[in-house]
């Protein structure tokens, strides 16, 4: 019996049900991204409100193609202002769009029906239109990004 793994009870909630973000592991914590690439969008804020604007400008190390991070891991070495999310500072970071699993989970709401952990299957991010895919451009092609301020990915 020693060595045996406990199979999961068909009743048992999901995660994300079951433990509050501070309690997770780090792959179930890695796991709650949705892969829409917003987050890696470049945002402005405007100096007098505080308004935040997003572009559709993605950081240089978006792979457009896949919308997830070219290097994850190193990637504040390359990128020095990329926020890492953790569980004390998700209710505190204005811009994260309201689709965000950490920010829904923060907030006391369940994951939306599209995200990969309840649908089974990341191609649902781009089948509900939460996904950048297909509506951005790189930061190494642009020069001005007022010139790409948008109101979609709110």
């Amino acid at each position: 019996m020693f060595g045996l793994k406990k199979k999961k009870d068909k009743g048992e909630l999901p995660f994300w049900k079951r433990k509050a973000l501070h309690e997770m592991t780090g792959p179930e914590w890695e796991s709650l991204c949705d892969g829409c690439g917003k987050c890696c969008l470049n945002k402005l804020e405007h100096e007098d409100t505080g308004e935040i604007l997003y572009t559709n400008v993605s950081c240089r190390l978006l792979d457009l193609d896949t919308c997830r991070c070219t290097s994850y891991e190193d990637r504040q070495r390359f990128v020095p202002d990329c926020r890492r999310l953790t569980p004390q500072n998700v209710g505190q970071i204005p811009w994260l769009p309201k689709s965000c699993a950490y920010r829904r989970l923060a907030e006391g709401k369940d994951l939306n029906w599209w995200h990969p952990l309840v649908s089974g299957t990341t191609d649902t991010v781009i089948e509900a239109g939460i996904s950048v895919f297909g509506r951005i451009v790189s930061e190494r092609d642009v020069e001005d990004l007022e010139d790409y301020v948008v109101d979609w990915p709110k």
